[in-house]
């Protein structure tokens, strides 16, 4: 059922004020980005002498290591994340009070703290206590797995709970034991549900690589800052670094928008063991 079958249909006037107001913030839009060009313009933004170091190899090269170290982060912070996630999504459903205060004491301690004091703390706390491995990449690895661990746990749960409970009970009348259950009928169900949120999730994760530049790990945005303060034109360096973000974002956004069309079809039927659970 769509939600215009619960919204009544726009009526001549409502209409007409939908024009008006989408032409009032398209003009308002192009007067700020034609002020923000004439703005720039008057500081010589757009002089070729300001573009010419991005015609060397070398340069894109310089920048191309710095995606890779984005992405080399962002793949380990997304493993280790996922991994947590539904460790501590399933302590949350466990039918012990222990593993459920435990668990919720970690997902609600970790999802409020702020993902840069994590990176921080990681980085400056950590070998303080004889931990010294932790450089700049582990630090931002740390932080991000920290924080987006507990967010998948939350992802996860809600994935369970949307389940109908005859799901459960099915499972329990052919003799599945609490783990089994979870294993063979819950998860997967869960993790098909839940995986354009998954996705969408691990864009911003992806995108949350970049506060490792407050800890000088040479990713994109770092190398872009890097090549501004080299070249003396921080503005299209960093304007560089975004463009180098966008395919890859691209990419995972088409791949969230995918999975949620083929989310959408009819769900395949669940079997354990040959029986058949609806």
């Amino acid at each position: 059922m769509s939600i215009s079958s619960f919204v009544d249909a726009p009526g001549p006037r409502a209409r007409r004020r939908q024009r008006i107001l989408t032409v009032a913030l398209l003009v308002v839009l192009a007067v700020v980005v034609f002020g923000a060009y004439r703005r720039l313009d008057a500081r010589g933004q757009f002089d070729g002498r300001r573009w010419e170091v991005f015609q060397q190899w070398s340069v894109w090269r310089f920048y191309l290591y710095g995606l890779g170290n984005t992405l080399k982060a962002a793949a380990v912070s997304a493993v280790g994340a996922l991994g947590l996630g539904m460790v501590f999504a399933l302590g949350r459903s466990s039918p012990r009070r222990a593993s459920r205060v435990l668990s919720m004491l970690y997902v609600e301690t970790f999802r409020a703290a702020p993902l840069i004091l994590l990176m921080f703390f990681a980085r400056f706390a950590l070998p303080k206590i004889g931990i010294g491995f932790v450089n700049s990449f582990w630090a931002v690895v740390i932080g991000l797995v920290a924080y987006n661990s507990a967010v998948f746990a939350e992802i996860f749960r809600a994935g369970i709970a949307s389940l109908p409970k005859g799901q459960f009970e099915a499972a329990a009348s052919i003799g599945l034991r609490h783990g089994q259950v979870m294993a063979h009928v819950v998860v997967p169900q869960a993790v098909r549900a839940m995986l354009p949120a998954l996705v969408a999730q691990l864009v911003v994760l992806l995108k949350d690589t970049s506060f490792g530049a407050l800890l000088n790990y040479e990713e994109l945005l770092r190398r872009g800052q890097i090549t501004g303060e080299f070249a003396k034109n921080p503005l299209q360096a960093l304007f560089v670094a975004a463009v180098l973000y966008a395919p890859v974002i691209f990419v995972l956004n088409r791949l969230a928008r995918r999975l949620e069309r083929r989310r959408r079809g009819p769900a395949a039927p669940v079997t354990v063991d040959g029986a058949l659970l609806v």
